[in-house]
């Protein structure tokens, strides 16, 4: 034989006995893994069983604790119920208890009470019969009397009755009047009582000077400065506020002189503003003035929302408001009229709180009393029609406009609160040092004087200066010639000579200039 095929054979024989042995080997190894396999399932199944017993005993103790815990609330709950239950059957025996021995009671007390209406009903027969006995007895008397006085009963029952009505009605009258003579002493005593107490609780000012304010200088040289190159400046300054400016000897000084406060006011900022800017011209004079106008304007608004609201006094209307700061720059024989306005408005509050009607109206009604007197266009109207005109315009309550109107009995009073107004406007008037005649009087003079050149045609502005002894007037350049300009000077002088009463003498300047303003662009 071939010795390559035998190594052949004997290769393969080797190589099935190899394979074979493996088989072999690998059979082993997984009978011996089922085996392992087997083993542990057992294991896990026999732990599970034991788990198993463990669980179903922790569910019984857990389902017998939660039997007992159950069985143990459910007696507590019998226990509580069968407690109530005894309670109220022990109320409830209680109770027929309390409700036996009323009812024993009862039917005492109905004994008793038929004894004693039995009782009862025998003295009533006792009184019959004694009332029968008087009535025959009254009978017998009457007679007796009819005969003796020779008047029936009814006629002497009327005659009595005629002497006591007579009698009574003269004591009534005596009791009436004396009545109304204590309450006369009372209800003066009371007026007068509330009247001392009302003054007494607000404070009093004094008239002040109200024709000249004193502008204070650094040095005097300022002096020339205002007054200008041929007294152009201190002119314009004039002319553009109606102020007569007093330049005299007194040391860093010059004084403002005029009747109306509110002028007076705007000259003294302007020359304030044009002291401290230094530039003193006619165009920058008539811009500064312009400017203060305007911010005086607001200032008076800042002034009257501030008294209203010192005042406690809400829902004024804006105009309104304005008024009431305007009054602060006008005077009343004078007296300041805001410091007026403000007493009379304190001492209505006062005196309506002490007579029980609403304070806050009676306030409003007085603050507003005189705001005809600072229109802002003259009229024929005195200031009390004025005033409430302006009121109702302005949608005010009817009360405060009748107050207003008839505080100088030139409207029917209509309202309780327009006789308080009055009274206090007069106790606000009468105080000794409150008011000035002479003052009132010179103010009228001089507006009449203005408003007497205002009524011509041409006239631009109207100022008197000098305490009223010069009338300045200014013409439109346009309207009224250099001619005209004399005849106009000369027809207001002699117009003021025969309508008007005056002292010494009045000069009338009317001033026109002509201007020729161009722009470069």
């Amino acid at each position: 034989m071939d010795p390559n095929v035998l190594y052949i054979l004997i290769g393969i024989l080797c190589l099935g006995a190899g394979i074979i042995a493996g088989k072999f080997i690998f059979a082993k190894d997984t009978r011996k893994k089922i085996q392992d396999a087997d083993e542990h399932v057992q294991k896990i199944i026999s732990e599970a069983q034991l788990s198993a017993e463990n669980l179903k005993k922790e569910k019984l103790l857990e389902a017998k604790e939660k039997f007992v815990q159950l069985k143990a609330e459910h007696d507590r709950e019998v226990l509580e119920r069968n407690r109530k239950v005894n309670e109220s059957e022990n109320r409830i025996k209680q109770k027929e208890t309390v409700l036996h021995q009323k009812t024993e009671q009862l039917e005492r007390q109905i004994k008793e009470n038929d004894a004693i209406k039995q009782n009862l009903n025998r003295q009533i027969e006792i009184l019959n019969i004694k009332q029968a006995e008087i009535d025959k007895h009254q009978e017998e008397q009457t007679r007796r009397l009819e005969k003796v006085s020779g008047l029936t009963a009814e006629e002497a029952k009327a005659q009595l009755i005629e002497g006591l009505k007579q009698e009574a009605h003269s004591q009534a009258l005596g009791v009436q009047q004396e009545i109304i003579d204590d309450a006369k002493q009372k209800a003066n005593k009371e007026a007068r009582k509330i009247i001392i107490q009302s003054i007494q609780r607000n404070a009093a000012e004094q008239a002040i000077e109200n024709a000249i304010t004193v502008f204070n200088l650094e040095s005097d040289e300022i002096k020339g400065q205002i007054i200008g190159r041929e007294g152009r400046n201190i002119r314009a300054i004039e002319a553009a506020t109606g102020v007569d400016l007093i330049v005299d000897d007194t040391p860093e000084a010059i004084i403002l002189s005029c009747f109306d406060p509110l002028r007076r006011e705007i000259a003294r900022l302007s020359l304030q503003r044009l002291v401290a800017d230094g530039r003193i011209h006619p165009a920058r004079i008539e811009e500064v003035v312009d400017k203060t106008r305007r911010q005086l304007e607001e200032q008076i608004m800042e002034i009257g929302e501030r008294t209203i609201i010192e005042m406690g006094i809400h829902g004024l209307h804006k105009e309104l408001v304005r008024l009431v700061g305007k009054m602060r720059f006008r005077s009343s024989y004078g007296q300041n009229l805001l410091m007026h306005s403000r007493e009379v408005a304190n001492l209505c509050a006062v005196m309506a709180a002490e007579l029980g009607l609403n304070p806050k109206l009676a306030k409003r009604a007085g603050l507003l009393h005189d705001i005809g007197k600072v229109p802002d266009e003259e009229t024929e109207l005195s200031h009390a029609l004025l005033g409430a005109k302006l009121a109702e315009k302005y949608g005010e309550n009817p009360a405060v406009i009748n107050a207003i109107g008839a505080h100088h009995d030139e409207m029917e009073m209509q309202y309780v609160i327009s006789p308080i107004v009055q009274a206090c406007d007069a106790i606000s008037g009468a105080r000794p040092g409150a008011r000035r005649e002479i003052m009132q009087q010179y103010l009228q003079r001089i507006k009449e004087l203005e408003n007497l050149a205002l009524n011509y045609n041409g006239v631009e502005k109207a100022y008197a200066i000098q305490a009223g002894r010069e009338l300045r007037v200014i013409v439109e350049a346009d309207k009224v010639s250099d001619q005209e300009s004399d005849r106009l000077s000369f027809d207001i002088a002699q117009k003021i000579q025969t309508e008007m009463t005056y002292p010494g003498q009045i000069k009338v300047t009317v001033i026109r200039e002509k201007r020729a303003v161009n722009v470069a662009r």
